[in-house]
């Protein structure tokens, strides 16, 4: 078990890739063992079917909707408008809705695979803001992102967190992408009482939250905790418990970010173009080895640059190896400043255990941080990779997220002392 006084930085370097762990522990599964990627809750409970004609209901379903289905082995994977490590989905999302007319005041599950929201718990005088924002209500929508580790842990094992925690940042930014289409501003909190809410909302050790967003009208009003444990429900058909897993959580869940003022972004999409990019959005699994322009090199760069609407502040910076970029020379970058010239590609596809995507794509980026918080500073890297996602898919080039990569390896490689948190490939 982590030990250190920084116990985000003790699980990261507990869960580390290296050529050796890699060769002794190849990670295969038996994928008719995978445990089922939708939560439903029982028939009786009260459901509102999403009708996408009406612009609540639009707002919530583009914030995880199914957009493909792909056969795999004769078994159906339903793909979603936020991408997850091995398409494993691990995370669900739950919205308070109060003062929306026409809708119960409440807080919802969101039933992906049968397109509803599912009334979980009725508020009266109480609600969800009293774990998140103290003395202050919420007219409007409180999304929490939640985990059900276990759907990630039964491939992934002890480095599953990581992965919880960068598809949890994946789908914050699903929501955002959903809230720019409709014109709503939203902010992100990671620092709240994450630990009384996981007991509150009934999840024993099965399932926890990583964060939430707000979008609405916020009031000076006392809000007192739910009166009741919300009953539980499985997130899984089948579950197996892995304590590290639940240990590193609860203890990396008790650090507060750094304060920062909150700023909104303000990107410029065509919006008709940008729907249909935020519902094609897909995983790349090979690149043609082309160029891509200097342009829209910088572009998706400029998109990363937008400050995140948020009050928690973890410094993720970010390097690029440009492997093929018309104008540029091939090298390793921080932002547009050339640190070390020579052709990389190599060298990237072997950092990133072997992966061909890192070797045949046009630009390579790490992300890095010397965090305070490790589950913030996760989720931030995960959001800053869905801008790049859908920043790189609006100009026609493909993505793909990386999560394998020798740690050490790579920092010597960028020569950094912090924490490789994530990989993104870019490239036609």
């Amino acid at each position: 078990m982590p030990q250190n006084q920084n116990q985000g930085k003790a699980y990261h370097d507990s869960t580390k890739h290296s050529y050796l762990s890699v060769q002794i522990n190849p990670n295969y599964v038996d994928a008719s063992t995978q445990p089922i990627a939708f939560k439903v809750y029982p028939k009786f409970y009260r459901r509102v079917t999403l009708n996408l004609n009406n612009p609540i209901h639009a707002f919530i379903w583009l914030t995880s909707a199914v957009t493909s289905e792909k056969l795999y082995k004769n078994t159906p994977d339903k793909l979603r408008v936020n991408p997850s490590a091995g398409a494993l989905y691990p995370t669900e999302v739950y919205i308070q809705i109060r003062g929306i007319e026409g809708m119960i005041n409440g807080i919802y599950h969101l039933e992906v695979e049968n397109n509803c929201l599912t009334l979980i718990y009725e508020l009266i005088d109480d609600g969800l803001e009293s774990y998140i924002i103290p003395n202050k209500s919420i007219n409007g929508f409180i999304f929490l992102i939640s985990c059900v580790y276990y759907r990630s842990s039964w491939k992934y094992q002890d480095r599953s967190l990581r992965y919880c925690f960068l598809d949890s940042g994946h789908h914050l930014g699903a929501i955002a992408a959903s809230a720019y289409l409709h014109n709503k501003d939203i902010q992100l909190i990671f620092d709240f009482d994450k630990l009384a809410l996981n007991t509150d909302l009934g999840f024993e050790n099965k399932e926890f939250i990583t964060a939430c967003a707000i979008s609405g009208k916020v009031q000076d009003q006392l809000v007192r905790r739910l009166r009741l444990k919300v009953p539980f429900v499985c997130g899984t058909d089948y579950f197996e418990a892995n304590q590290f897993i639940e240990y590193s959580y609860q203890v990396t869940a008790l650090h507060k970010s750094k304060h920062q003022k909150l700023k909104q972004p303000q990107f410029n999409f065509d919006k008709d173009k940008f729907q249909q990019i935020v519902w094609n959005r897909r995983s790349i699994r090979r690149f043609r080895k082309q160029f891509i322009s200097q342009e829209n090199y910088l572009y998706v760069l400029q998109q990363l640059e937008q400050p995140i609407p948020t009050e928690s502040g973890e410094d993720v910076e970010i390097y690029s190896v440009l492997h093929r970029v018309e104008g540029m020379s091939p090298g390793l970058y921080k932002g547009t400043l050339l640190l070390q010239t020579g052709d990389f590609s190599e060298q990237t596809g072997y950092l990133c255990v072997n992966q061909a995507i890192a070797r045949d794509c046009a630009v390579t980026f790490f992300f890095v941080s010397d965090y305070t918080n490790y589950q913030t500073a996760m989720q931030l890297a995960g959001f800053l990779g869905q801008r790049i996602y859908l920043g790189s898919n609006y100009l026609g080039i493909q993505c793909s997220g990386i999560g394998a990569y020798y740690d050490d390896e790579t920092r010597r490689f960028l020569e950094t002392t912090k924490d490789i948190l994530y990989a993104m490939a870019i490239g036609i």
